[in-house]
């Protein structure tokens, strides 16, 4: 009896010293991980990012499409949203204030390459595996044309669109069918001609437009090329736009007023062709409208303005540049391009047709307009803008009204803006 006790004790003590070396040797300290399992992944330090708006953005816009869902995917990452004017930008790169996000429109990205704030985002959106296929390819061709071997400065979270708005009830009282999509110049100058008139004193206009270049982007034309800087405009191309506007504007009343009263607040202009004014038109009382697809060349079927892009990049100088692409991930998402493109009316980069579908959705007073027909043309490919180019514009109008007002022949009108251009630049 004895032998069994001491060999059940001895049994018993065998047992807790395996207990009791598993314990110590192989167990856990209080907040350390269990044996074989990884430890919990640090959080991140927190990041303050710095959003300069050269293209401008709404705050509200600003904290439904990044600030907010950056914050809710990212918690430790903040965007914040800098106080400064568009023109506030070289005294914020002269004062090396922190910035590590800017929104742009292309056309003045090439001016402001000097300022050395574009970077290559490539190599980013290739370690985060950011799938740059999803875009419009044609647009990142043309931001590409922007560097001088190719690299990708920023991402388009919007396109300018031009449409061919209409006043229904002009067309009801002059028992006019209303403008069909896929429309030439040619077929729109003629309807246009059947709606200019005199009825009750009261002078009606059939066609105008906001700025000569809706008639010269379809060309790809700019009045400065930006790689010699030198004048563009004498040319065969640019005959044939202000041609076409001489006999546009020669129907008209106010011949060279570009502007949208005549359609939009004094109700008797029958057509107007422009960029994205929905938002102007939604609040617009009174005015019984419609749209249909941007008139184009006979010779180019289908092609309006040129590729007027909205461009979000990544500041060369930022010190974040990693949480940076994770804002550009989450704002490029397809739920988060869905609820710009409904509640913003963006125009999304995004080659998901589901996403273009949900245009202007939350807006209830664009829910019967054809919105389908802006989106049967494409855009141009758009050249890099000289760092002229605001100022040649500004010299093209002047002599472009002089032409409209029969003042100048056509070849006077290009070839005086051609060397008033070109003096101008040799001046600077």
């Amino acid at each position: 009896m004895r032998k069994q006790g001491t060999a059940a004790l001895a049994l018993s003590l065998l047992v807790l010293g395996f207990t009791g070396c598993s314990t110590a040797g192989g167990g856990s300290a209080p907040g350390e991980p269990a044996p074989g399992k990884a430890a919990p992944a640090k959080e991140p330090d927190p990041v303050t990012l710095k959003l300069f708006t050269h293209q401008p953005v709404t705050a509200d816009d600003f904290q439904l499409l990044i600030a907010d869902p950056v914050k809710k995917k990212y918690p430790y990452i903040i965007v914040e949203l800098l106080p400064y004017k568009s023109t506030d930008l070289e005294n914020v790169v002269a004062s090396k204030e922190q910035f590590d996000l800017i929104t742009i429109w292309n056309g003045n990205m090439n001016p402001n390459k000097e300022l050395g704030i574009f970077g290559d985002i490539t190599p980013l959106t290739k370690t985060a595996g950011f799938d740059l296929g999803r875009f419009d390819q044609e647009a990142l061709k043309t931001l590409r044309s922007l560097s001088d071997q190719g690299e990708l400065y920023g991402l388009p979270y919007n396109m300018q669109f031009n449409a061919l708005y209409y006043n229904k009830d002009l067309f009801d009282k002059f028992g006019v069918p209303y403008p069909q999509d896929g429309m030439t110049w040619d077929d729109t100058l003629a309807l246009a001609k059947r709606l200019s008139r005199n009825e009750g004193g009261v002078q009606y206009s059939g066609l105008g437009m906001d700025a000569w270049s809706r008639l010269t982007y379809p060309l790809s034309l700019i009045p400065v090329d930006a790689k010699t800087n030198r004048a563009a405009v004498n040319s065969e191309p640019y005959r044939k736009a202000f041609s076409l506007g001489k006999q546009i504007f020669s129907i008209q009343v106010n011949a060279a007023n570009f502007t949208t009263n005549d359609f939009i607040k004094e109700k008797r202009q029958a057509m107007l062709a422009s960029v994205n004014l929905l938002d102007l038109l939604s609040k617009s009382e009174g005015l019984n409208w419609d749209i249909a697809q941007f008139p184009s060349y006979k010779e180019t079927p289908n092609i309006y303005g040129m590729y007027d892009l909205h461009v979000i990049a990544i500041s060369s100088t930022s010190k974040y540049k990693d949480a940076a692409m994770k804002a550009l991930e989450v704002l490029f998402s397809d739920d988060n391009q869905k609820i710009s493109t409904r509640k913003t009316g963006r125009v999304s980069l995004l080659t998901n047709p589901d996403i273009r579908k949900e245009f202007g959705a939350d807006n209830p007073i664009l829910k019967d307009k054809k919105l389908n027909s802006i989106f049967k043309s494409t855009p141009a490919f758009a050249p890099p803008f000289s760092k002229f180019q605001s100022k040649g514009s500004e010299v093209v109008l002047k002599h472009y009204k002089d032409f409209l007002a029969d003042k100048k022949d056509l070849n006077t009108m290009l070839r005086d803006a051609e060397e008033e251009i070109n003096q101008y630049i040799k001046t600077q």
